[in-house]
């Protein structure tokens, strides 16, 4: 335990050597004993708890006392502590070791508080040394005080012929609080100071006033414009042409700031009314946007509902049902009510994409349907046959004659008519 508490003397140390838990033991009925010179003594019980958890609970009761005592006597040691404070405290330890119930060299603890006196006045000469540090420190400081102080007044000084207004204002209200939170210097300095600042700030005061007196002319010209900017402002409140109302509102607070400054009190009230009336408008627009948004929302669903169902006409099957079903859906599609443009796009690409399928089919089976189309188609077939039948002809003739290559040339291309002819059959099949 000396690792964990070291004292700064050997023999107040001497308490903490070696293992606490070794004078102690726990018997059977769960009482906590601690073994001293005259023999061993009850210090107590720790319910609920194992053997070993009740024994190490009465050992830290002994390990925070002996703590105690080593920093007391380090205290001593750096001259932190004054003599009479450090003999009540040695008193206290002293009780507090003779009626400690815990696990430990009680006897070495109780020497060590006994060892710890007699620093006291060994180090004196530490804590006298530590407060004419102190004192030394406090005229230290004292003496930056006055710098800090003398600072703030020389910048309030140079402020005084300022026409910055606001900027120097701020800058002397900063200097104001530096003062008030700086600490107090002797009566007679602290006085002077301050009479040299407080000059330095009226001087600026008188100077600000005088100039804004000067601007009463203005804040008349300033406070008609005003009135009549709220004038109209109060007409558009109950307007409901959103968009171009909106725009004007917009021109209005332009004007409004570029109008300039009045009167403080004035300006307040007029931008009151003012900003009710652009509250009363806006509060009124939003509340449209959201009826819209909300009815938009409910026709978004009716859209994707029904896109759905016009996405089934797909594949065709029956070309007159689908068209007559596309017709339907499309006839409710235009009864619905405004949706955003942004979330309708997307569905109107799905309707247009079902709707070019339709036509498409359409044209396809007017295509099939068209006598002339079919005449073309049966004649096609009608002149391959033939053709066919005139290229196996001439190869029979030649193979005769003995001609073989003549021959083979009118057997191929009877047999690419043929492939041909197949085509061309499959194609009149399609028409109705």
């Amino acid at each position: 335990m000396s690792d964990l508490y070291p004292l700064p003397q050997a023999s107040a140390a001497s308490a903490l050597i070696g293992d606490p838990s070794a004078f102690g033991r726990v018997g059977e009925d769960g009482t906590v004993y601690v073994r001293t010179s005259a023999g061993e003594k009850p210090v107590g019980s720790y319910p609920g708890k194992t053997s070993e958890e009740a024994l190490a609970y009465f050992v830290r009761k002994f390990e925070m006392l002996a703590a105690e005592i080593a920093l007391l006597a380090a205290r001593i040691t750096s001259g932190a502590l004054v003599p009479s404070d450090a003999y009540l405290a040695v008193k206290k330890l002293r009780d507090q070791v003779k009626d400690l119930n815990a696990v430990g060299d009680l006897e070495a603890l109780a020497v060590s508080v006994e060892q710890i006196e007699p620093l006291i006045e060994g180090h004196r000469e530490a804590y006298e040394a530590k407060k004419a540090a102190e004192n030394e420190a406090k005229k230290i400081r004292l003496e930056q005080i006055l710098i800090e102080k003398e600072k703030i007044v020389a910048e309030a000084e140079t402020l005084a012929l300022s026409e910055s207004w606001k900027v120097t204002g701020d800058r002397l209200k900063v200097l104001l609080d530096e003062w008030k939170s700086a600490p107090r210097l002797d009566k007679t300095s602290d006085a002077d100071l301050w009479k040299r600042f407080s000059s330095s700030r009226n001087k600026f005061d008188k100077r600000r006033r005088t100039h804004f007196a000067a601007l009463e002319a203005v804040h008349s010209v300033v406070s008609e414009a005003k009135k009549a900017i709220i004038t109209e402002a109060e007409l558009l409140a109950t307007s409901t042409q959103w968009v171009p109302t909106a725009k004007r509102f917009k021109t209005l607070m332009d004007a409004w700031k570029a109008s300039g400054r009045g009167k403080p009190s004035d300006d307040a009230k007029m931008w009151a009314r003012f900003k009710a009336a652009q509250d009363q408008f806006f509060a009124a627009k939003n509340a449209d946007l959201e009826k819209r948004d909300s009815t938009m929302a409910t026709n978004l669903i009716k859209r994707e509902e029904l896109v759905v169902l016009i996405e089934a006409l797909v594949p065709i099957s029956n070309l007159e049902d689908a068209k007559k079903m596309l017709r339907e859906h499309l006839n409710s599609w235009g009864k619905i009510g405004m949706t955003h443009r942004d979330k309708r796009a997307s569905l109107d690409a799905r309707v247009h994409a079902v709707e070019s399928l339709v036509k498409e089919a359409e044209a396809q089976h007017w295509r099939k349907s068209d006598p002339a189309a079919k005449a073309r188609a049966e004649e096609v077939v009608k002149q391959l046959r033939e053709s066919i039948e005139n290229y196996e002809k001439i190869a029979a003739k030649s193979q005769a004659l003995g001609n073989t290559k003549k021959a083979q040339e009118s057997t191929e291309s009877a047999e690419a008519r043929k492939v041909w002819l197949a085509d061309a059959q499959r194609s009149l099949a399609e028409f109705s």
